[in-house]
């Protein structure tokens, strides 16, 4: 795979922007795509006028982009794709209301490709987890429900959500370390 040149993205953008975008597209769509796909699975048209959004973000901020070597386009547009689809998905969340999570979609969300080893292992970790943990946790940080809606959901107290997610933080961390660190298995165990 050819080396991505942000800089000559960067100058496309302000002095041909259709030739910029086409290489902002070619170089970074597939990334800025997954990511707005992640946050709104249920949607594919909301998930492309999003990952247009981004991609009219990046052309209206090229000169600033540009004139800062310290900040990466990719870590830029990641971000911004990642907080412009969590606020469509507020906005649909708002009109539509959001749906109880489905048997299916759990198992829809252990299939969709990960990018890191980190990714799977986080993934192998969260499908473990014993009900209803699994389901919080599937709720709170892959549906991006507040803690209060998942109470309603699954009748329990909104502080119990509180505690149980800090606690299964907690033991994925920990779980999470000694995968993927041998090392840190015997700092656990002393």
């Amino acid at each position: 795979m050819p080396e991505v040149n942000d800089k000559a993205i960067l100058t496309q953008l302000t002095g041909d922007p259709q030739a910029g975008l086409q290489a902002l597209l070619d170089a970074y769509g597939g990334m800025i795509y997954a990511i707005v796909r992640r946050i709104l699975p249920a949607a594919p048209q909301d998930a492309e006028e999003c990952a247009a959004d981004v991609l009219v973000a990046a052309w209206q901020n090229a000169g600033q982009l540009a004139a800062r070597p310290d900040r990466t386009l990719q870590g830029w547009l990641a971000l911004t794709a990642r907080n412009t689809a969590i606020n469509r998905y507020r906005k649909l969340k708002r009109t539509a209301g959001c749906k109880p999570l489905d048997e299916n979609l759990a198992a829809d969300w252990m299939l969709e490709p990960r990018t890191s080893d980190g990714e799977d292992c986080i993934a192998e970790l969260v499908a473990a987890l014993p009900e209803p943990d699994r389901e919080i946790f599937l709720r709170r940080y892959y549906y991006l429900q507040p803690c209060r809606q998942i109470a309603r959901a699954l009748g329990m107290q909104e502080h119990t959500v509180n505690v149980r997610l800090s606690r299964g933080r907690a033991r994925l961390k920990q779980q999470y370390l000694a995968r993927m660190d041998p090392a840190s298995r015997k700092e656990t165990a002393l």
